[in-house]
């Protein structure tokens, strides 16, 4: 990998982490599209700790209070019910999902699932399912002729349940296409929730699941066409470029709807359709041996 490639798939990783469109399917098709080899599953969840890191810095003193709570909550049980003290271990069984599942489909992740075909599906999919959330979401709080405004839910009314169905939505962002925010967030506007608390559940959520996804792939990070200099640069250029999208995203959601996300995906899934039906690209483009 060279340094300009690492440049751009680290732009394009900061770009599109937090947005509803996935990061890891855009950088999938970067590689596609220039002719350049697949960065793999390795790069992305190396790459995304710099992403990650532009989490803990924005929701620092969420973060910090949150964990604080919950180490206090260990020893003092009057803190077990303590709003923050609860959100620690909510994003501890939201994790558990993708962590069972990033480790039994580890093989399929690195391999089948980042078949262009497949991408496209999901890509398009996924759209709907979030046009769906996003439109049921606005009906609630806009209300209409014959319909009252919903209250919707925030994060004091997530318990295990909920915070179960959300880890199981990120889970499903291990297939290419799907999207950590865009699964998560729709799973939480179709459960009842604000935009707001949605994705602010989604961010807190992925903390421990990319850290510890990068964590683990580090170990691969010098074989192959992943190296160390590139990989690092790339997860520093995702690092700055995701700090500014996350600030955006979070003023964007409060007064828009996901809908721009929602059409962007289905167009670029169906020209990923028809690009690999005319064989313009191959569905195993840039992998190993293509």
């Amino acid at each position: 990998m060279s340094w300009f490639e690492s440049f751009i798939l680290g732009l394009v990783q900061g770009l599109t982490e937090f947005l509803p469109i996935s990061s890891s399917a855009h950088l999938r098709l970067t590689a596609a599209f220039a002719g350049w080899e697949d960065p793999g599953a390795a790069f992305t969840a190396i790459t995304q700790i710099g992403t990650e890191t532009a989490v803990l810095i924005y929701f620092r003193k969420d973060i910090a209070r949150i964990v604080s709570a919950w180490f206090r909550s260990l020893t003092d049980k009057t803190m077990r019910s303590d709003h923050d003290a609860q959100m620690g271990w909510l994003v501890i069984v939201g994790s558990i999902p993708i962590g069972v599942l990033g480790i039994t489909l580890k093989d399929q992740i690195e391999g089948p699932f980042r078949d262009l075909r497949l991408i496209a599906t999901t890509l398009i999919v996924m759209g709907v399912v979030l046009g769906i959330a996003d439109r049921l979401a606005a009906r609630d709080e806009i209300g209409g002729r014959h319909r009252s405004v919903r209250v919707r839910k925030t994060l004091k009314d997530l318990g295990v349940k909920d915070g179960l169905i959300f880890g199981v939505c990120q889970a499903m962002a291990l297939i290419p296409g799907v999207s950590r925010s865009g699964a998560t967030i729709s799973g939480g506007l179709l459960m009842g929730y604000t935009r707001e608390a949605a994705a602010r559940y989604s961010f807190l959520l992925a903390i421990p699941a990319v850290l510890a996804s990068g964590a683990y792939e580090l170990k691969d990070a010098g074989e192959g066409h992943v190296s160390w200099g590139p990989t690092i640069f790339a997860t520093i250029i995702a690092f700055i470029v995701g700090y500014a999208v996350i600030a955006w995203f979070m003023k964007f959601i409060t007064t828009k709807s996901f809908m721009p996300f929602v059409i962007y995906r289905i167009l670029l899934g169906i020209l990923l359709f028809v690009l690999v039906g005319t064989d313009v690209l191959s569905p195993h483009a840039g992998e190993s041996g293509d």
